[in-house]
């Protein structure tokens, strides 16, 4: 977590209340600089943190490179906020749509632009959730297994 993050507090509340619905224990992490990036992996290695779920900021956005790589150093199975964490050789997302997001963004423009007032808009968000997996990722940790290639 980013401790600066306007999104820590409601982001911790919720996972802290997850993991013991789930009866897990939950380490928070705070990173608001590369240096306690790196020292947060060391104090989850020292800890035998079983996986990593990196909170929705942008400071953690931005680093997502340097959180791959670190992963994978410590063989850490993580869960990004976005797709591109995915992408850029992560484990797994779960998360909105992007597309579906900028999508109904488009859709509010449009209808504000043809006249109508923001304030009688109702709020929407995407309904649309993906659920991405890195296969590569996924077998140089050891939790895939499989004979046939994956064709995507």
């Amino acid at each position: 977590m980013n401790p600066v993050s306007p999104l820590t507090k409601t982001e911790t509340t919720d996972v802290r209340e997850g993991a013991g619905t789930l009866g897990l224990k939950l380490l928070v992490l705070n990173a608001s600089n590369e240096g306690e990036i790196d020292t947060a992996f060391a104090t989850l290695v020292q800890e035998r943190a079983g996986a990593l779920l990196l909170s929705a900021d942008t400071f953690v956005t931005y680093n997502y490179d340097r959180i791959v790589d670190l992963a994978a150093r410590y063989a850490v199975p993580t869960i990004y906020a976005s797709r591109e964490g995915a992408v850029a050789g992560g484990l797994l997302t779960y998360a909105d749509s992007l597309a579906d997001s900028y999508r109904l963004v488009g859709v509010y423009t449009g209808r504000i632009l043809k006249g109508d007032k923001p304030a009688d808009l109702p709020v929407q968000q995407s309904t649309k959730i993906e659920l991405i997996i890195n296969l590569k990722t996924a077998k140089a940790l050891g939790l895939f297994h499989c004979s046939a290639a994956p064709t995507r």
